[in-house]
């Protein structure tokens, strides 16, 4: 198995995974979406709201708002010694949110929640709220865990996380006479007329849609496009909440634990 890195910064990953199965790449996937843990909002305990919007539905717009994750402080509720139902300082944070509008109306923002833990916070403050009326108040508490996507959409890290199989596209020189239909038919624009010649110019890009060959006049069509199996194109893009790196690590290690404790298991069974 080899890892090629096209893209790499704080809330993206771009890379081609090679020399492996289409079921490992899925799994990668699939533990990145629903496994890696993320810090969210669980428990919301409201004081005092007399905006429009009622209770639940505030607690529901807190929930999705992404906040910073620190993996190293904290763990998961379900592997805390605590085996409280509220908590405790290694499985949660507090945090508070009192905004009043007192001269005008308001607006509150992901930016006036305030955790006793200045790491974890929302990972940007311009998120919207509500809108508060002068006179209106909004005061709660909220209490943020850890937690994975498969028990709640609030905790996935990711916004993306796809891969496409690896194109390979074959022309045919033989039969190739650089018409170029198939140049003007690409809606990535991954080949080109260079110098009377039929080239790929950015094979990455190419989704294989394959309407190159079908307005190749020639028959067979001069130009062949097809998927690679062994070969993924990945693209990851964090909610901000972990950096990209950190959350393909995370989900290497995940994969690695299941793969141990199932070999553990097969001994056991044999």
């Amino acid at each position: 198995m080899e890892i090629k890195i096209l893209e790499l910064t704080e809330n993206k990953a771009k890379f081609v995974l090679s020399n492996c199965s289409p079921a490992f790449a899925n799994a990668i996937r699939r533990i990145i979406i629903s496994e890696v843990p993320s810090m969210a909002i669980d428990d919301v305990f409201v004081y005092e709201n007399s905006s429009v919007l009622n209770d639940e539905f505030i607690a529901h717009r807190l929930g999705l708002i992404p906040l910073k994750t620190d993996l190293d402080s904290y763990v998961l509720p379900e592997k805390c010694k605590c085996k409280s139902e509220m908590g405790c300082n290694q499985c949660r944070v507090v945090g508070t949110l009192d905004v009043e509008a007192t001269d005008s109306r308001k607006t509150v923002y992901s930016g006036d929640l305030k955790f006793e833990d200045p790491d974890i916070k929302p990972v940007t403050d311009k998120i919207p709220i509500v809108k508060l009326e002068v006179g209106q108040k909004l005061k709660l508490e909220v209490h943020a865990k850890l937690g994975t996507g498969k028990q709640h959409s609030k905790w996935q890290p990711v916004s993306t996380c796809a891969y496409k199989y690896m194109p390979n596209i074959t022309i045919s020189k033989k039969i190739c006479d650089n018409c170029g239909l198939c140049v003007e038919a690409c809606p990535k624009k991954v080949l080109s007329l260079e110098d009377g010649k039929l080239k790929v110019v950015d094979l990455l890009k190419c989704t294989l849609c394959k309407e190159c060959m079908n307005v190749c006049p020639k028959q067979p069509p001069a130009i062949k496009v097809e998927a690679d199996e062994t070969t993924f194109i990945f693209t990851v893009e964090s909610t901000g909440c972990l950096p990209a790196k950190r959350i393909l690590v995370k989900a290497a290690e995940i994969l690695k634990s299941k793969v141990e404790e199932l070999s553990k298991e097969a001994k056991g069974l044999g």
